[in-house]
């Protein structure tokens, strides 16, 4: 079967820019995404993703929350991530919501051809794979965009094009080469950060750059490539610590044994061994906080009577002050915070936040289906548009869950669906 280029129909999202459906051959009908998701300003967008693990799915899930129709390409028996133990266990659920599902095989001629028909009803395509990958499969931006000029394909990477393009990269890797592992241990003991910051937050500036891209081509009529990269991304979330160099000269220390940039801003061990973060960040709050606890000799002591005069004192104060709360319970200690208008926090584990009542009220936490059946709640998009959060609209696929209906929407047969996958794990219904 030939491929065939995206006909003319019916959406209206100024973004695709050609008044076309989603689907290539005339006729064919596209299964009906939830109405809510014509509020969204992505809805209209196809959205192509051969991805796995974080990076890559973020950025399709960014997309599909915000309303795209992100079409997942899976192989035969499913992406590797939904098989992963441990801390990758909770990969897959998290980054795949909101997606439909496709099983294809590459390797296969009728594969890569279902493939490309895809793509050329497509306006975005995303990928994470190794760089050269998709070249070998004819599906790089080069290839593609030849196929379809107003195509956008966003690339995450360990390292944009130079020296480093072919190291193989993961978060832990860039961080510790990145500088982010220094910052965030104890001298002399880096550490990674405790969540996958830079593969999510390069999936996030993935989808800013289709976002972008998107834009343009409402303007010019072309696509163009997008790339992401871990190491790139990382040195932005340490350029902070950077720009602290080209401004005092000296290099920064890591967090745990840095000079605190305000007087109080520390974890306290207080009664029952319980633990709490404060901050005391400016001279008004200092007042506050010294009534509240009772420090009357401290309110009126010039050597603390301004911030850099608490951090001056910090050798002698912060002994002092760890005393004189200890005596206190975490949550008569955050009460009093509350009451005043002051920073602080709970040290809260993440399973607790199921429950954290904040998110219940404001909505944070949106029902889902994991891929085993199972309910659970999972954090949206931390974002309100018109005063609402982008939600769940489709649970997680099961592996080629939605092959036969995407097929069958590009004008295949049953029969020649059949034979694209005949041995694929998509549940049909």
């Amino acid at each position: 079967m030939p491929v065939q280029p995206a006909s003319p129909a019916t959406s209206t999202n100024p973004l695709s820019g050609d008044g076309r459906d989603s689907s290539a051959p005339p006729g064919a009908s596209t299964p009906a995404e939830p109405a809510a998701s014509t509020a969204l300003p992505y809805a209209g967008i196809r959205v192509i993703e051969f991805a796995h693990m974080v990076m890559g799915p973020t950025c399709g899930m960014v997309l599909a929350d915000l309303g795209a129709e992100v079409i997942k390409i899976e192989p035969p028996g499913g992406d590797s991530t939904r098989h992963l133990l441990g801390a990758g266990s909770g990969f897959f659920a998290m980054f795949n919501r909101n997606k439909k599902s496709v099983s294809l095989d590459l390797a296969t001629a009728s594969g890569k051809e279902a493939a490309l028909r895809l793509i050329a009803s497509a306006d975005v395509v995303t990928e994470n794979f190794k760089t050269g990958t998709m070249k070998k499969l004819g599906l790089d931006y080069a290839s593609l965009s030849r196929l379809n000029e107003r195509l956008i394909y966003v690339s995450h990477k360990g390292f944009l094009p130079g020296p480093y393009d072919h190291r193989t990269a993961l978060d832990e890797v860039v961080q510790m080469m990145g500088g982010l592992a220094y910052m965030t241990g104890r001298p002399g003991d880096p550490l990674r950060a405790g969540s996958s910051v830079n593969d999510i937050m390069g999936g996030m500036f993935g989808a800013i750059g289709a976002m972008a891209a998107l834009a343009q081509r409402a303007v010019t009529g072309k696509g163009q490539e997008v790339q992401a990269a871990l190491f790139e991304n990382n040195v932005f979330l340490v350029a902070q610590h950077m720009m602290q160099f080209a401004v005092t000269g000296q290099p920064a220390s890591p967090m745990p044994g840095r000079l605190s940039a305000w007087g109080i801003y520390d974890v306290f061990t207080v009664r029952d061994g319980e633990q709490v973060f404060l901050a005391v960040v400016s001279d008004t709050q200092w007042l506050q906080f010294c009534k509240a606890f009772a420090l009357t000799d401290w309110q009126t002591d010039p050597r603390l009577a301004r911030n850099n005069d608490r951090v001056r004192a910090r050798d002698w104060m912060m002994p002092a002050l760890r005393e004189h709360l200890a005596r206190f319970g975490a949550l008569e200690i955050s009460a009093v915070f509350e009451a005043h208008g002051l920073p602080f926090a709970p040290i809260t584990q993440p399973e607790d936040l199921f429950d954290d009542p904040h998110l219940l009220a404001t909505g944070g936490l949106a029902d889902m289906t994991l891929p085993d059946g199972r309910a659970t709640r999972v954090p949206l998009l931390p974002l309100t548009m018109g005063k609402h959060r982008p939600g769940v609209r489709l649970n997680p696929p099961q592996p080629g869950e939605h092959t036969d209906d995407v097929l069958a929407a590009l004008g295949y047969d049953a029969t020649e669906i059949e034979a694209i996958s005949p041995v694929c794990t998509r549940a049909r219904a």
